[in-house]
């Protein structure tokens, strides 16, 4: 039986040793995330220069904590690359770049899926910002983006035994993608008739009597 004691201690210590190092790797991807999260926020806040600090900070957080950890606890970095792909995404399309490579962003096959996924709701938001500021070439631009996106990832839905969770995000997305589109078809014809109507009135102005 000693030899038996023995060997669930060190299980014990090995399990022990897992866990710590699950539950950093747990509260260090919690704080990757909230980095992420307000990059994104000051994107749509027009807050660019604080966006790339936050971006940075994230990819440094994230940088060092792949470095310190192992293949035990790499699944849960899924998340964090995730989000991190996004939010890069993000800020990219936000100063008129493309949307990074996967090589440049340093994620996993699947996070980086996974976060072009999600940058299509975010790419919906730049589109309804740039409706509300009147900028409808800008808003085409990022739609054009948004629709490409899905449909360069949508093939990839029968890998969802793979990469969990990409069916249901390519679902999303193109659910996305039709209301972008019919929002945006909207609008664009609101301001077809509005400019219509302005060079009907410049021209009736013109003709006035004098």
């Amino acid at each position: 039986m000693e030899e038996l004691k023995r060997s669930l201690r060190s299980m014990e210590g090995r399990f022990s040793d897992q866990l710590a190092r699950r539950d950093r790797v747990l509260k260090e991807s919690r704080d990757v995330i909230s980095c992420c999260s307000r990059a994104i926020i000051d994107v749509h806040t027009a807050r660019m220069k604080e966006a790339e600090a936050e971006l940075a900070k994230a990819s440094a957080m994230l940088a060092s904590l792949k470095k310190s950890s192992d293949g035990s606890v790499s699944r849960y970095l899924i998340s964090p690359e995730t989000e991190l792909v996004e939010a890069t995404s993000v800020v990219a399309l936000a100063k008129g770049k493309p949307v990074p490579s996967l090589e440049s962003t340093g994620a996993s096959p699947e996070a980086y899926l996974l976060g072009l996924l999600d940058t299509v709701g975010e790419l919906k938001r730049l589109v309804l910002d740039s409706i509300l500021q009147r900028r409808l070439p800008m808003a085409r631009k990022y739609f054009e983006v948004m629709e490409e996106l899905y449909s360069l990832c949508s093939p990839l839905a029968v890998y969802d035994h793979v990469v969990n969770g990409a069916r249901r995000k390519i679902d999303v997305a193109r659910m996305l993608v039709e209301d972008t589109r019919g929002l945006l078809a909207e609008e664009m014809g609101r301001e077809a008739v509005s400019t219509s109507m302005a060079r009907l009135e410049k021209k009736l102005k013109g003709r006035a009597p004098r």
